[in-house]
C-alpha cells in the first residue's frame, strides 16, 4: 500500500468536505455552482487523473479503504468533467467487478452521469429540488424495482435514505427562485458538456 498517496487523496477529499461545509454555513452552495467549490473539484479532479495512468484506480489495495472513499469523493465532485467522470466510471465498475471497490461507488457515479445527461438514474441516489421545493430523487428507470437495485448494492431503502437527506438540509438552503435555479442549472449542463442545448431533458 502507498502510505504517502493515500494520505494525498484523504486530504484533498477533506479540503473538499471543509470547503462544502463552510459554504453551506454560509448559505452560499445551493445557488448554482460555486467558483470556490468547482475550482477545488477541479483541482482534485485534475491530481487524480494524474495518479491513475501510474497506479491504475486507486484501490483499497493500493490506498486503503478509507483512501479508496476518497479517490471516490473525488471523481463524484468532478461534474465539471465528463470525459473524466464517465472514463472513471470505467476503471471503478472494474474495481467493483474485481471485489476492488464497494458496488454503490460505481452505481452512484453512474447515476450522477446519467442525470447529467438528462437520462433516468437506475438506483435513485440523486437528488434535485422539485418543483413544489422538496429535494427529491431525480427521474428513477423502473422506479417500482429501485429498492431492490439498491439492497443488492448494499444502499438503504430510498425512502431511507430520502428522509435522512432531506433532515439534512437547512431551509435557508432551498433556493429563492426554483424556476431561475432549473433554467441555471441547464445552462451549466450545456456549458459543461453533458447536454447540447438547455431544452434537452
Amino acid at each position: 500500500m502507498s502510505e504517502d498517496l493515500r494520505k494525498n487523496l484523504i486530504a484533498l477529499a477533506e479540503k473538499d468536505r471543509l470547503t462544502r461545509k463552510r459554504l453551506i454555513a454560509e448559505g452560499a452552495l445551493f445557488e448554482g455552482y460555486h467558483p470556490e467549490m468547482q475550482a477545488l473539484h477541479e483541482s482534485n479532479a485534475d491530481r487524480l487523473a494524474e495518479i491513475i495512468p501510474t497506479y491504475g484506480w486507486p484501490t483499497s489495495e493500493i490506498v486503503g479503504p478509507d483512501g479508496a472513499e476518497a479517490a471516490w469523493l473525488i471523481v463524484q465532485h468532478a461534474i465539471s468533467r465528463p470525459a473524466f467522470q464517465k472514463a472513471c466510471l470505467t476503471h471503478l465498475q472494474e474495481a467493483a467487478d474485481a471485489g476492488s471497490a464497494p458496488p454503490w461507488q460505481p452505481a452512484m457515479l453512474l447515476d450522477r452521469i446519467r442525470m447529467f445527461e438528462g437520462l433516468p438514474q437506475i438506483y435513485g441516489t440523486q437528488f434535485d429540488w422539485d418543483d413544489a421545493g422538496e429535494m427529491s430523487p431525480v427521474p428513477i428507470q423502473d422506479p417500482v424495482s429501485v429498492d431492490d437495485r439498491r439492497a443488492k448494492i448494499g444502499l438503504p431503502s430510498l425512502k431511507e435514505s430520502l428522509t435522512k437527506y432531506r433532515a439534512r438540509l437547512r431551509p435557508e438552503n432551498r433556493p429563492t427562485d426554483l424556476a431561475r435555479h432549473a433554467a441555471e442549472r441547464q445552462e451549466w449542463l450545456v456549458k459543461a458538456g453533458w447536454r447540447s442545448s438547455p431544452s434537452d431533458r
